[in-house]
């Protein structure tokens, strides 16, 4: 082992997680998949007082690029913690049956700020529609907590650690895409809701009813109630022309795998 070897190794001690392309398994890819189908997650905020860690339930969404969306009360304590100090960290958990430790979870690090931005609130709304009941109380804000780090346990013997630009997907090139992704919603929950179940049951998921919430270069989030799908495209796509092309194609695709014409 060369010199670097033995600093790094050293450095992160023999059970720290390794850096997600040093993983050995999808860690990206299992990183993003939490973030965009869990709707809650435990906020960890620090008490302006004393520092002391506060830890409370909340509802989350996601920006077009990843990043956690949320909507709070002022009136809470998380808030007013936020509102003194942004450090925070927000806790994705899939659970499941059985042993709760044997089931994947992401811790993100960053700051929380405060957003008046319109596709924030848009976002947060279709993902959680019975929020639009309290959203515009005084009280209430949006906030975008700004990634600085990702931990992500994959179940047993997989962990790893993300960087900022591995939890977020860059959205350059995809302006268009991101312009157009009201529309593409609206048209799509119109006029396609049986593409759309045929893209949720190519996932695994129990039939819906199945609506579009959200789209980005990456894929798509659909929500069912209170259940999630996150349907991936083939490929990336960064424009709107592209992305009805993969959409035809997938659906296409579905069709003839259950024996119905691909037309």
């Amino acid at each position: 082992m060369d010199a670097e070897a033995e600093t790094t190794g050293a450095r992160r001690g023999p059970a720290a997680p390794l850096p997600a392309a040093e993983a050995g398994f999808d860690a990206i890819g299992l990183a993003r998949h939490l973030l965009r189908t869990i709707r809650s997650g435990a906020l960890a905020t620090l008490d302006p007082q004393d520092g002391t860690p506060f830890v409370s339930l909340v509802t989350v969404a996601t920006d077009t690029d990843g990043t956690p969306l949320m909507l709070l009360s002022r009136l809470s304590a998380h808030t007013r913690n936020l509102l003194a100090d942004p450090r925070a960290s927000l806790l994705f958990s899939a659970g499941g049956k059985g042993d709760p430790l044997a089931h994947p979870r992401l811790t993100v690090t960053g700051r929380a700020i405060q957003s008046a931005e319109p596709r924030h609130r848009a976002r947060f709304l279709a993902r959680h529609p019975k929020a639009a009941l309290y959203a515009d109380f005084p009280d209430f804000g949006f906030f975008a907590l700004e990634p600085g780090a990702g931990h992500l346990n994959g179940g047993f013997a997989k962990a790893a650690v993300l960087r900022t630009d591995e939890l977020r997907l860059d959205l350059a090139g995809a302006e268009a895409l991101v312009a157009g992704e009201a529309g593409a919603v609206e048209h799509m929950n119109a006029d396609h809701l049986d593409a759309l179940a045929l893209y949720a049951a190519g996932t695994g998921a129990e039939p819906g009813p199945w609506r579009l919430t959200g789209l980005d270069p990456e894929g798509m989030d659909l929500l069912a109630a209170d259940r999630t799908a996150r349907v991936l495209y083939p490929e990336p796509v960064r424009e709107m022309g592209a992305l009805r092309k993969v959409l035809v194609a997938m659906a296409a695709r579905a069709r003839a795998g259950e024996g119905s014409d691909p037309a």
